[in-house]
C-alpha cells in the first residue's frame, strides 16, 4: 500500500539529469581530442569573433563588387544591369502578379501570409543562368524564387569569379541561398584527394548513401573548408550531407561561430523520427539565446504529408517554427535520383494552408515537360566540371534545363494563387505592395 506508484511508460522516457551531467562532462573533459581538433581549427583563424568579422567585411556587397572589378570580371556589367532594373521596377509586383492569374477578385482575396510558402530554385549553379532567369522573369512578368541552391565545385566559383558575383546577386535581388562544399564524398576534397577510397565519383554515389560522405579526418577537413569560405567570400550557409558534419555545425554555433547549414536530401531524413533526433541535437546545442543553425531540412524524396505535418509539429514544440524550414521537392532531375513521374505539386497544396516556413524546391520541370526535351536533367550533370560541360556543348542544354525549372516556379506560385494561398518571391524585385521597400541585410536566413 506504501510503495510509490510505478512510473508511467512515458515517463521512462525522461533524459535523466544525470546522464545529462555525464555529456557534459565528456564535452567538457581536459584534453578531449575530439574538441580540441575544432578549438585547434578556431584558434588558428584567430578564434570566434574575429572569423565573424572577417565574414561579414567580405560578404558587404560594396566589396564583393570591388573584388569583382579588380579581377577585370565581366559578372560586373550584370549585376550593375540587375541592379538597375531592381531600381526602376522592372520586376511584377505581387499585387500585379496576383491579378494577372486571379483578374479583380485578387483584390478582394485575403492571403494567409503566415504560412507563405518560399519558392525555391535547385540548383543555380553559374552566375550567367541567374541573369537570363531575371530577363525571362521580366520579359513573361514572372516570379524569380527566393531560395537558391548551389551544387558547383567551390574552387571553380573561386577561379571564375562566380563565387563573388552570386553571393553580390542574392543581396541585390532579396534571396537566400546554400552552397554545397567539395568535402563530401561524392568528388575529391578540398586538398583535391580523394575523401573515400572506394568512391570513384558519381558512378559509385550508391556508396556515398552507405553514410561514408566525409569519412576520418575529413570531418575536420570540412571545418576547415567552411571556414575558409565563410572568412573569405562570406558564404554562411552550406549544405550538410553527415551526420558527423552536422554534430560539428552545431558545436561550431555553440562555440560563437555564426554559422549556418540546411540538412541535405542526401542525409536521408524520410521518417518523423530522424527528424526529431535533429531537432532534438539542435535544441541541446542550441545557444542561450535559444538560436541554432540549423536553418532547414530537404526531407527526402520519399515523405509523404502525413511525415511533414509530424516535422511540423516537432519543430513548432521545440521553437524552432521560425528558424528551420521545411523544404519539400515538388519536381526533380528528370534522370539519376527518382523514378518518374515525380510531381508533388498537389501535396504541396493540401500542406500549405497549415504548415508554416515550408519552401517548394524545383530541381526539376514537370515530368510532361521533361520528357519532350533533347537533354533532360540529370543530376549527375552536377558533378561535371565546367570545362567538360564547354567541350561537350552542353552549357546551353544546361541552362534550358534550368529554365525550364524556373517555369515549374511559377506554375507552383500560380497553383498556390488559384487556391487563395500564399508564396515567398524575391523580396527586393517583387513589392508587396506599391511602397518602394528593399530589405538588405546580409543572409537573408529564412527570406520570410
Amino acid at each position: 500500500m506504501g510503495d510509490k506508484p510505478l512510473k508511467t511508460i512515458e515517463e521512462k522516457l525522461l533524459i535523466s539529469e544525470k546522464m545529462l551531467e555525464e555529456v557534459n562532462a565528456f564535452l567538457l573533459r581536459k584534453n578531449n581530442p575530439l574538441i580540441n581538433g575544432v578549438l585547434e581549427i578556431l584558434d588558428e583563424h584567430g578564434g570566434a569573433e574575429e572569423i565573424n568579422r572577417k565574414a561579414r567585411e567580405n560578404s558587404r556587397l560594396e566589396n564583393l563588387m570591388q573584388r569583382l572589378e579588380k579581377m577585370k570580371s565581366p559578372f560586373l556589367k550584370d549585376l550593375e544591369w540587375l541592379i538597375k532594373q531592381r531600381d526602376k521596377e522592372a520586376f511584377i509586383s505581387i499585387p500585379e502578379y496576383r491579378r494577372k492569374i486571379l483578374g479583380k477578385k485578387a483584390d478582394s482575396i485575403k492571403f494567409n501570409e503566415a504560412c507563405a510558402v518560399t519558392l525555391e530554385i535547385s540548383a543555380c549553379n553559374f552566375f550567367p543562368w541567374l541573369v537570363e532567369e531575371a530577363k525571362r522573369a521580366i520579359k513573361h512578368r514572372d516570379l524569380m524564387p527566393a531560395r537558391y541552391i548551389r551544387v558547383r565545385p567551390m574552387k571553380e566559383q573561386v577561379e571564375d569569379g562566380d563565387i563573388l558575383a552570386f553571393a553580390a546577386a542574392m543581396q541585390v535581388i532579396g534571396a537566400s541561398y546554400v552552397q554545397t562544399l567539395d568535402t563530401r564524398g561524392t568528388m575529391p576534397g578540398s586538398d583535391g584527394k580523394p575523401i573515400n577510397i572506394h568512391l570513384g565519383g558519381p558512378e559509385t554515389i550508391t556508396g556515398y548513401f552507405g553514410g561514408v560522405g566525409v569519412p576520418n579526418e575529413y570531418a575536420l577537413k570540412w571545418v576547415e573548408e567552411y571556414l575558409y569560405y565563410y572568412t573569405e567570400y562570406g558564404v554562411k550557409q552550406i549544405l550538410n550531407t553527415n551526420i558527423g558534419t552536422v554534430l560539428l555545425g552545431f558545436l561550431l554555433h555553440k562555440l560563437g561561430i555564426d554559422i549556418e547549414f540546411k540538412i541535405s536530401v542526401f542525409l536521408g531524413a524520410d521518417n518523423p523520427y530522424s527528424i526529431l533526433w535533429i531537432l532534438m541535437m539542435a535544441k541541446l546545442f542550441s545557444r542561450g539565446d535559444g538560436t541554432t543553425p540549423l536553418a532547414g531540412f530537404n526531407l527526402s524524396n520519399s515523405v509523404n504529408n502525413h511525415t511533414i505535418e509530424l516535422a511540423a509539429y516537432t519543430r513548432k514544440a521545440l521553437g524552432f517554427e521560425d528558424a528551420v524550414r521545411i523544404e519539400h521537392h515538388i519536381t526533380e532531375a528528370f534522370k539519376s535520383i527518382v523514378r518518374q513521374p515525380y510531381d508533388r505539386l498537389n501535396e504541396l497544396l493540401e500542406l500549405a494552408s497549415h504548415v508554416k516556413n515550408i519552401s517548394a524546391k524545383h530541381e526539376g520541370a514537370p515530368p510532361e515537360v521533361e520528357k519532350t526535351r533533347e537533354h533532360p536533367s540529370d543530376i549527375l550533370d552536377y558533378f561535371l566540371p565546367k570545362k567538360e560541360i564547354i567541350e561537350k556543348g552542353l552549357m546551353p542544354k544546361l541552362l534550358a534545363n534550368y529554365l525550364d525549372k524556373h517555369d515549374a516556379v511559377n506554375r507552383t506560385a500560380k497553383a498556390l494563387t488559384e487556391k487563395g494561398l500564399a508564396f515567398v518571391a524575391a523580396q527586393n524585385l517583387h513589392k508587396k505592395d506599391r511602397e518602394k521597400s528593399y530589405r538588405y541585410s546580409l543572409g537573408f536566413r529564412n527570406t520570410r
